[in-house]
């Protein structure tokens, strides 16, 4: 499957934006999957481990066929599994080892913010305003969404883990959307997200050290809102849906919103984990987190519908001769 860079923009705004909120609902319902295994006896890296390694041996055949992927986009390659995927998991189950959960997620999801700076400054690409309130709207209802008050505490390595979080994620999004704009040169987006759990799970072996998890965890039953689930059913979920699912969809839809959107849109994934929490673990939510899932939905909403500022896109020839406008690009965790 290749997505050509006027092939993955003719597809509009609109499926852009379903691509990315499968994504959202697909990153957010891990939390909810990974919890009774950790609770049941599994260490939060260990379960990270499984997840990427699982997902890479998932997509090994997607990077047999674009085997030669690696010597075309060796440095793509690498950074998307450093930063796109062990970076972000790396720093975050750190940060939540000395601060918060709430604190780690709000400034992990302070990505849409780094990415509108990433595309102004670095990019020099123009920012549109209703971008840049959908990030403040997104930013103040997310601090709502996980109580960020109700957990204050100052680390500083635990901050600095967090931010570090942040940082990766804006990888995922820039690496995401490169190569659109090469045509027929554009690496393959399933080939950059195989090649990348591959480099993940590497990394990620090194750092969780699976030789010494409790692999009985896996063969029994875990406890779901005090329901009995097999173990391996959740670990599958993890793998199939919350990484290989949502990885794809993310790079997709990456590749036809604007950055500052599809951060933005990113953003939902914490109010979802937060719902699937309330649903499925019996987590109930307060009426803060509904009014600020309320307020990031409405910095979402926002921040989709604005459109590319002038100059940020331009038409291209298609094959048949006929131009097409080029939507903004993206970056989405």
């Amino acid at each position: 499957m290749r997505v050509h860079a006027s092939g993955s923009r003719e597809g509009g705004r609109g499926a852009g934006l379903g691509l990315a909120l499968v994504s959202a609902v697909a990153f957010g319902g891990s939390g909810v999957a990974a919890k009774p295994l950790i609770e049941a006896g599994l260490d939060p890296l260990h379960v990270v481990w499984l997840r990427v390694a699982g997902a890479a041996l998932v997509m090994l055949p997607v990077a047999v066929r674009h085997r030669a992927l690696p010597f075309r986009r060796p440095a793509l390659l690498a950074g998307f599994g450093l930063l796109a995927v062990a970076g972000v998991q790396a720093c975050y189950f750190a940060s939540l080892s000395r601060i918060p959960v709430g604190v780690a997620l709000l400034l992990e999801y302070l990505a849409p913010a780094l990415v509108l700076g990433w595309v102004r400054f670095v990019q020099r690409r123009p920012v549109t305003k209703a971008a840049a309130l959908g990030v403040v709207l997104a930013a103040g209802g997310l601090a709502c969404v996980v109580e960020v008050w109700s957990g204050l505490s100052f680390d500083v390595l635990g901050l600095l883990f967090a931010l570090g979080a942040a940082c990766c994620q804006v990888g995922y999004f820039v690496l995401s959307d490169q190569g659109g704009d090469a045509g027929e040169d554009a690496p393959d987006p399933l080939g950059v997200i195989a090649y990348g759990l591959l480099v993940g799970a590497v990394v990620l072996t090194v750092v969780a050290r699976p030789w010494g998890m409790d692999w009985r965890v896996l063969g029994g039953t875990v406890r779901l809102d005090g329901s009995a689930v097999p173990a391996a059913a959740l670990l599958v979920w993890i793998v199939l849906v919350a990484t290989v699912l949502a990885y794809v969809t993310g790079v997709l839809s990456v590749r036809r919103l604007s950055p500052q959107v599809a951060g933005v849109v990113a953003c939902l994934e914490a109010v979802i984990a937060t719902v699937l929490a309330w649903v499925l673990l019996g987590e109930h939510l307060s009426a803060p987190q509904v009014f600020g899932g309320a307020v990031v939905l409405v910095g979402a909403f926002i921040a989709q519908s604005a459109t590319p500022a002038k100059g940020f896109a331009g038409p291209v020839a298609e094959s048949g001769g006929a131009e097409r406008e080029l939507s903004a690009r993206g970056t989405a965790a």
